[in-house]
């Protein structure tokens, strides 16, 4: 619970670029709560009435809070450059701008398995975790490059899209699988780590580990669902994978 009480201290005016100020100082008890859960119960209970109650003042939030904000800025713009990079280099291997797409939709599903992850560790989602999911973004790509080259390579074959995609989750089952489970096997020892210093990266290690399980579960039937429902609506892939074929056989 979230208690003010008022008591005397030293008196001081202070400004801050001409501005009559007050500022409010504290500690947290990380064991009871953190402070990104305390500011947001300060401004639901106690701000909106206190701001009724004396509408000339005006109330700013510094420290932890406002760096929390900057850096969030700063990861979403990240996030950005590293997808538009990912489609680019993308673009190149695959020679077109529709199978890129169908790669990086399995990116939004990580978060499945990184929701669930904080979840099951009973851990709150914090920069760290934010940070996990960036990463994300260049590594689940991987599962999708395997399905799709699968893929291209039975259309260059002369198969229709629906056996190649049917085809590419058994296929390349195996190979999907050990592209993961390396990564995470990577991760184990930080998930279970119990000193001071491994819980502040712990998050990462919990988006990253989790998100990739996830993920490599669900590219077996996302990827090659997308192809065939693109095939339904008209797409032809057929003659991209033949095309593509053909010059690697010459």
């Amino acid at each position: 619970m979230l208690s003010i009480s008022a008591e005397q201290g030293w008196a001081r005016i202070a400004h801050v670029n001409g501005v009559r100020t007050v500022t409010l100082r504290g500690d947290v008890d990380t064991a009871i709560a953190n402070s990104a859960k305390l500011i947001e119960q300060f401004k639901r209970e106690f701000l909106p009435p206190f701001l009724e109650r004396y509408p000339e003042l005006q109330v700013t939030f510094e420290g932890q809070e406002k760096n929390a904000k900057t850096t969030q800025k700063s990861i979403v713009g990240g996030i950005l450059v590293g997808l538009i990079g990912v489609f680019i280099l993308l673009s190149f291997q695959f020679r077109n701008y529709r199978e890129p797409l169908i790669v990086m939709t399995i990116i939004p599903f990580a978060l499945i398995g990184v929701v669930g992850g904080h979840l099951l560790m009973h851990m709150p989602f914090t920069l760290p975790s934010l940070l996990g999911f960036v990463s994300l973004a260049g590594i689940v790509v991987n599962d999708s490059i395997i399905l799709v080259l699968f893929i291209k390579k039975k259309l260059a074959e002369g198969a229709d899209v629906f056996t190649a995609a049917t085809q590419a989750s058994r296929a390349r089952f195996r190979a999907v699988l050990l592209t993961s489970i390396t990564t995470i096997a990577g991760m184990l020892p930080l998930l279970f780590e119990t000193s001071l210093q491994a819980q502040i990266i712990q998050p990462l290690a919990i988006s990253i580990a989790f998100g990739l399980m996830a993920t490599t579960v669900l590219v077996l039937f996302v990827v090659p669902g997308i192809y065939v429902v693109l095939d339904d609506f008209g797409i032809n892939f057929t003659q991209a994978g033949t095309e593509e074929g053909n010059a690697d056989n010459i």
